[in-house]
């Protein structure tokens, strides 16, 4: 087989590079297919060797072909095309724009708060206090303090949509 193989080797690496199209590759096949030739006619006797090798190089460049087309078709051809889609970390101007009208509007309406509303809107949502901290520090109960927040929110999400 080795003399077969031999022989028949630069042949079958041009058979291989016509339809795989790139030498690496087809040097790869031609050995792949020197092993499973050899392998086979281990275990049987082959009728006609060489056509049996060249049908082995054959089927090998043909799924070499098929899984280079794969992985090409995965690819990006641009680079720097696919890196300009890629979506930004940061928001776009027109969003920071209307993000800085929301938060103006926001400042605007805490500030127009009751001086008690305002007091447990903002040790609640910017300092983290619970509804214990906030009655204990203003000198109403829980349940008051709980209600100054949730209707200080509800002023503030009408503020913003209008609703």
């Amino acid at each position: 087989m080795l003399d077969l193989f031999t022989a028949h080797r630069g042949r079958l690496v041009n058979y291989a590079y016509r339809i795989v199209g790139d030498m690496a590759h087809a040097e790869d096949v031609v050995q792949e297919a020197y092993l499973r030739l050899d392998a086979a006619a281990a275990e049987q006797s082959l009728g006609d060797p060489a056509a049996y090798l060249y049908r082995i190089v054959r089927n090998l460049s043909l799924d070499i072909r098929r899984r280079i087309n794969r992985e090409r078709d995965r690819m990006v051809d641009d680079g720097d095309d696919a890196i300009g889609q890629i979506e930004a970390d940061s928001p776009s101007p027109e969003t920071e724009a209307g993000d800085r009208a929301d938060l103006r509007i926001i400042a605007e309406t805490i500030a127009a708060l009751p001086l008690r509303s305002r007091t447990a809107l903002e040790m609640h949502r910017f300092g983290g206090c619970t509804f214990r901290e906030i009655a204990d520090h203003l000198g109403i109960s829980v349940g008051r303090a709980h209600s100054l927040v949730i209707e200080a929110l509800e002023h503030c999400r009408q503020r913003l949509y209008g609703k």
